[in-house]
């Protein structure tokens, strides 16, 4: 069997069709069409994103991929190495560029070695993979590997090859085979039940109106009307936005069963939408924005929404994105997240070993003091 390994700097190296015999389990954002609007629709320019995918084929097919990206930033990462950037600056040393495996712009779990699904020989396949990241990073003086957000299956193949692995904390809320929104506000203890239904009376009351469009029903004035309130988003907080309108339509276009708008209407006028993915058995909330502040406006389109959505459409998980402890007393639990990092240099390796075993248990620790304030009944 021959065998053989590249490097891709752009998506189109691959054909869609074998790109859709990998195996992404369910996960919306590993999809050709997404990862190839990223490309196409110039969501990466200009933000340190350098498409270096490698692939392996055997006697001829697409037997694994693994999605790299040249950075020379941290940008879009949301596992923040600022710190050890600083630390290699410090001395003297270069941390740019680095190899990174991501979905940029999305923290989501999801695979990393993306393995054809007949492969008989997975586990093989991404060693192949990473020996191969690995060698490019070394020939090319590259710092370091860093796979962000990978699943438990790869993160065990990453340890095994030991790599150090790094925990943080992300919010996500499970559906416990509900029947309705109201089941499941039966599972909450009387105080933050009272909250919820105080929070959606305030904003249903108030005469603004609620849509759920799937990709088949989002025109492009839909995506107009939200993409002002996405942009005004990243103005406010981040800067430029990093997808483009093209982007977003196109993705309503090639994977309508999988997109999802959420939109806000007062005296017929689009006053704040979120856009979501939908996964096999996940809903993946991303990103939102709103024309002016609406009280609770925010949790019912971003939380309360979707989570009736993944009731109504038997979803088992809805992942709403990083940060906000506030989630917690809305139904949401606290759930670890990995990145594994592959450090070139042994003496920053050991420093870098040493940091995330003092971090590892200050998020341990964390995410136990979370646990005591879940807003379920106690039993």
């Amino acid at each position: 069997m021959s065998q053989e390994t590249n490097i891709i700097h752009s998506l189109s190296g691959v054909a869609a069709k074998d790109w859709k015999q990998l195996n992404t389990s369910g996960n919306p954002f590993l999809e050709y069409e997404f990862m190839a609007q990223l490309e196409q629709c110039h969501c990466l320019d200009g933000h340190g994103w350098e498409p270096s995918h490698i692939i392996l084929e055997q006697d001829g097919v697409l037997t694994g991929a693994l999605p790299l990206y040249l950075k020379n930033n941290s940008i879009g990462e949301f596992v923040f190495d600022w710190s050890w950037a600083e630390a290699y600056q410090r001395v003297g040393r270069s941390y740019y560029p680095k190899l990174v495996s991501a979905v940029p712009f999305t923290p989501v779990t999801g695979p990393r070695f993306l393995i054809r699904e007949d492969c008989d020989n997975a586990d093989t396949v991404c060693n192949q993979l990473h020996t191969a990241a690995r060698h490019y990073a070394e020939q090319s003086g590259i710092s370091g590997i860093h796979y962000l957000f990978p699943d438990d299956t790869d993160r065990r193949r990453l340890s095994d090859q030991g790599l150090l692995l790094r925990c943080a904390c992300q919010y996500h809320w499970y559906n416990n085979n509900y029947e309705s929104f109201n089941h499941f506000l039966t599972g909450l203890n009387a105080k933050k039940r009272k909250q919820i239904k105080r929070e959606r009376n305030e904003v249903l009351d108030s005469g603004i109106d609620i849509e759920i469009l799937h990709g088949d029903n989002i025109t492009p004035d839909h995506w107009q009307e939200y993409y002002r309130f996405y942009a005004s988003t990243f103005y406010q907080k981040w800067g430029s936005p990093r997808f483009t309108p093209d982007f977003f339509q196109s993705l309503s276009r090639l994977m309508p069963d999988k997109t999802l708008l959420i939109m806000a209407r007062y005296n017929n006028e689009y006053i704040a939408g979120a856009f979501a993915m939908r996964g096999n058995d996940t809903l993946y909330g991303r990103h939102w924005g709103c024309s002016s502040q609406y009280r609770f406006l925010h949790f019912e389109i971003c939380y309360y929404q979707t989570i009736e959505y993944c009731i109504r459409h038997g979803l088992k998980k809805l992942d709403a994105g990083v940060q906000g402890e506030h989630k917690i007393s809305r139904g949401f639990v606290p759930v670890t997240t990995w990145s594994a990092h592959w450090i070139a240099d042994d003496q920053f390796r050991s420093a870098i070993e040493h940091f995330l075993s003092e971090e590892k248990y200050y998020v341990t620790q964390y995410m136990h003091e979370l646990s005591k304030h879940l807003a379920y009944k106690t039993i």
